[in-house]
């Protein structure tokens, strides 16, 4: 990942699997869980949280 701070601009792989979450400016990568569950918690239109569940099978 290329961040440019003075162009406000990131340059992100696109053969990654993965979530990004951008708040105020700022870039948050969220890496892929094996099994499992995301969930985004939005408040007045930006994300506040975000809870991670993961499966193990047995």
């Amino acid at each position: 990942m290329k961040i440019d701070v003075e162009k406000m601009t990131a340059e992100i792989s696109l053969m990654e699997n993965s979530l990004y979450i951008v708040k105020d400016g700022k870039l948050t990568k969220v890496p892929a869980l094996q099994h499992g569950e995301d969930k985004i918690i939005w408040k007045n239109g930006q994300v506040l949280d975000l809870i991670r569940s993961e499966r193990v099978r047995v």
